[in-house]
């Protein structure tokens, strides 16, 4: 089967910024109300359960839950961004796969986090990604998703130093609410922030508990 375009060519561009990807952004999560929405989740999802991060790119965010004490591991599409994670942070588990793919096995996760990763994805594919990850948690389990607020596409042709091209979507908070939903999660909490240091758009944090069906 004939890989997606648009998979195809968001590996690539992360491949090639991924050195610089982790020269130019800082290990610490900023900011602060980026931090908040983490903690909150971490604290909600609890120590000792099993929590992955997808679209992990160099694991910064992934090193950032373990700190918290979240029993932590990532997942990402691009085989450059876990090759620097996994420099990184030796200590933790990254592995190279697609949500577009089943991502761990039914039930068995108590949390998943995709911090700014689902951007990336053709927005019609989201209901079938959505129900992935509820497949993946166990009920109760809950969901962590950062996005960029907005309804548009933003293709990128340079970023972090190097020519590339990918897509970036800017996702409506309250559609993905109704998307989430109708996956079979139960929305908590909405966190709309607005830009800070040279960004063009608010950003939403999204926090979902999986229903029991």
């Amino acid at each position: 089967m004939t890989e997606p375009h648009w998979l195809t060519e968001t590996r690539a561009a992360y491949d090639t910024v991924a050195e610089d990807y982790a020269r130019l952004l800082p290990d610490v999560v900023e900011p602060p109300l980026d931090r908040a929405v983490l903690a909150a989740f971490a604290e909600t999802v609890g120590p000792d359960r099993p929590v992955l991060e997808v679209g992990c790119g160099t694991g910064r965010v992934t090193a950032h839950l373990r700190r918290l004490g979240v029993d932590v591991s990532g997942v990402d599409l691009s085989p450059g961004m876990v090759a620097v994670a996994r420099r990184a942070y030796p200590e933790l588990r990254f592995a190279v796969g697609s949500m577009t793919e089943p991502i761990a096995a039914d039930g068995s996760l108590a949390g998943l986090v995709a911090w700014y990763s689902v951007i990336h994805l053709p927005p019609e594919l989201l209901p079938e990604v959505f129900a992935g990850f509820h497949r993946a948690l166990a009920p109760g389990g809950h969901l962590l998703l950062a996005v960029k607020a907005g309804d548009r596409l933003d293709r990128r042709e340079r970023a972090y130093g190097h020519r590339v091209s990918y897509d970036v979507h800017w996702l409506p908070p309250q559609r993905l609410s109704a998307q989430l939903a109708a996956a079979g999660f139960v929305v908590t909490a909405t966190v709309l922030r607005e830009p800070v240091d040279g960004e063009r758009q608010p950003q939403a944090f999204l926090l979902a508990r999986r229903g029991v069906r």
